[in-house]
């Protein structure tokens, strides 16, 4: 596209001055924000970076959650020519070293105290960081550290500067152009160190204009950004979108209050990675549990009914007429308000990307009437390969390659891209680069899978990840954890099984779900560590992994992969402790050596299992968390052949 960032600003602001560009929720209230007042903003923060020094060509870091001046300050970066850098605000002190260092970061934009406090923690191991900028004043007033300053402070010093040099903001926006470096995404490093994926306007906004049109998106689109702005999934939805189509995104208040402010805007266009759909589904179950028994049977009657003909009615296929009218009831006594409940009644399109969703999961939102769909890209795709195209919707698949990307296959079966949405290169990583880019420009995925006969992307796994079994048969150590994830008393799952005789699992509870399963049931504990080892919950794990099991027993290249054994974990897989990354995707290799002992039990035909693992605290201090863990047999299933 041959415009900017800054630019599709400017022009937003000159066609609809009045229109909502942003709202945030503060103290319960949502408060809109004009693409007038937004390019006001955007032309102080900007006019205060170029007095404070910010160069073209230069990084800035932004850390927080999705805020109205945070989005403006990367607009105002990038009208200097210079490039933002979102990290992720959960992310530890020490985590934000490399980045910080690596594109050598003279200023920072920082949400609140707690960001402040990480960047100011870190300064000594980054000496260049001089300036910071924080937009919540709250437990602040009394830091004096150097280069510590407001966000109201930068658009005082601003608005100044655009008094007197009216010019100086619209000739910086000018001088940008569309092969300019717009921005740079760490990617998780769930192999090893992040690395810095580069990414132009060109890029980036190409493909944001690529999925709008795939789904007819305007600028009447409601868009809630709760997911972190460093993962691209979320700034491609709630920035470079945002950008291109002019709709409005909508900023909760907090974490915690998600699910209440989903309800109050009900977004017509709708972004999560199966983790935020899996804790959904969960809450749904738990209050479940909570119904009388009347609403009980009604829901599982009803849900009976949506899981036979809902995705087929969603995909606009012919359906029994008492079908029909049994679902027409369904909608008004479940469906209708359990989307209601959920914040999705609006919904005209929401999309599921990350990782792979679990066939179950996946088909239960589109049963009750949810558009559901998955897309399949990666940050140095600027996320947009493959779309499902409305009534073209499968389970098992991605769908089909969209506008201008060509997709191939490896002799290995790793699938290649090649797409105007590609990365520049990875930061000052030209080996990383050579290897996952070729000269004619075709990207090395990582994912293992293939095309089927309807032209729809079908992913096994990743490549790395797809193995072996001892006797030849093919384990998808993903595929048999997001059958286990679907069930609600189910969190996490960690597969293994290469080049083994068997398959083996390690089990994280989900404690809400089995605590309130517990609850009713009179049955004490005392805490997460205490809960996963009662022998009742281990049997509620063993009925989830049988099911998993019964399923993949008709599966004929999966049969193998059946689960015999499994335990469940003493503490929950945690980003902080480095198992998992900071999108919540599960680092394998680290957990099979950090939990060697286990896996050696597993195999070793032990019952029980010693083990005390390190954890980190939220305040930073260190301990241990240790327990003698059980370790109980699953049955499996003779393979269900298919007819001749």
């Amino acid at each position: 596209m041959e415009t900017t960032f800054p630019r599709l600003l400017l022009q937003h602001a000159a066609q609809r001055p009045e229109a909502a560009a942003m709202r945030e929720k503060e103290y319960g209230i949502w408060q809109a924000l004009a693409w007038a007042d937004l390019a006001r903003m955007v032309e102080h923060i900007a006019c205060g970076l170029h007095q404070a020094g910010l160069a073209r060509g230069e990084h800035m870091v932004v850390i927080g959650a999705n805020r109205p001046r945070l989005y403006a300050t990367m607009l105002a970066a990038q009208s200097l020519g210079a490039i933002p850098v979102p990290l992720y605000q959960d992310a530890a002190a020490a985590e934000c070293v490399f980045p910080i260092n690596n594109a050598e970061v003279r200023f920072a934009l920082a949400e609140d105290q707690e960001q402040v406090d990480k960047l100011l923690e870190i300064r000594p191991q980054c000496p260049q960081l001089r300036g910071i900028w924080f937009d919540d004043p709250r437990g602040l007033r009394h830091y004096g550290e150097p280069g510590l300053q407001s966000v109201d402070a930068l658009l005082e010093t601003g608005a100044k500067l655009a008094r007197d040099n009216p010019g100086l903001f619209p000739a910086q926006v000018e001088q940008g152009r569309p092969d300019d470096v717009a921005a740079m995404f760490f990617t998780s490093g769930t192999t090893g160190q992040a690395k810095g994926v580069v990414h132009t306007h060109r890029t980036l906004l190409d493909r944001a204009h690529a999925g709008a049109e795939f789904d007819r998106l305007t600028e009447r689109e409601e868009v809630l950004a709760y997911m972190p702005p460093a993962w691209i999934g979320q700034n491609i939805f709630s920035y470079a979108q945002w950008l291109a189509c002019g709709y409005v995104v909508n900023c909760p208040e907090s974490a915690g209050t998600v699910m209440i402010d989903l309800k109050e805007i009900g977004p017509t266009y709708y972004f999560a990675p199966p983790r935020v759909f899996e804790a959904l589904l969960t809450s749904v179950m738990i209050r479940m549990e909570d119904a009388g028994a009347i609403k009980r049977r009604m829901f599982h009657a009803c849900m009976d009914v949506a899981r036979r003909v809902g995705p087929a009615l969603r995909d606009g296929k012919s359906v029994a007429a008492l079908d029909r009218v049994l679902y027409a009831v369904g909608n008004v006594l479940v469906y209708g308000p359990l989307r209601n409940n959920l914040g999705m009644s609006r919904v005209r399109v929401a999309y599921t990307a990350g990782e792979a969703i679990g066939p179950d999961l996946f088909t239960f939102y589109r049963a009750i009437g949810i558009n559901l769909k998955q897309l399949y890209g990666s940050t140095e795709t600027a996320v947009f390969v493959c779309m499902q195209p409305d009534h073209q919707v499968h389970a098992d698949t991605v769908g089909i390659p969209c506008r201008d990307v060509e997709i191939k296959l490896s002799d290995n079966g790793e699938i290649l891209v090649r797409s105007p949405g590609l990365l520049k290169e990875y930061y000052k990583n030209p080996q990383a680069t050579a290897e996952v880019k070729d000269g004619e420009g075709w990207y090395r995925t990582g994912d293992a899978g293939f095309l089927d006969a309807g032209g729809h992307l079908k992913i096994i796994d990743r490549a790395k990840d797809v193995g072996r079994l001892a006797d030849g048969s093919m384990f998808a150590p993903k595929y048999i954890e997001n059958k286990l994830k679907f069930f609600p008393h189910v969190k996490e799952a960690v597969a293994v099984g290469d080049q083994r005789d068997r398959v083996c699992v390690m089990v994280n509870i989900d404690f809400d779900a089995v605590g309130n399963w517990a609850e009713k049931r009179n049955l004490p504990y005392a805490g997460y560590t205490d809960l996963a080892q009662k022998i009742e919950v281990y049997a509620l794990v063993k009925d989830c992994i049988e099911k998993v099991n019964a399923d993949l027993a008709g599966d004929e290249k999966l049969a193998g992969s059946q689960v015999h054994r499994f335990l469940i974990l003493h503490k929950e897989l945690d980003a902080d402790d480095g198992e998992l990354t900071r999108t919540n995707k599960v680092r394998r290799g680290f957990i099979a050596e950090k939990y060697q002992v286990l896996v050696d039990a597993l195999y070793g035909g032990k019952s029980e299992q010693y083990i005390e693992t390190q954890v980190k605290f939220e305040d930073g201090r260190t301990g241990s968390v240790s327990a003698t863990l059980k370790i109980m047999d699953a049955r499996t299933f003779a393979p269900v052949r298919a007819a001749a």
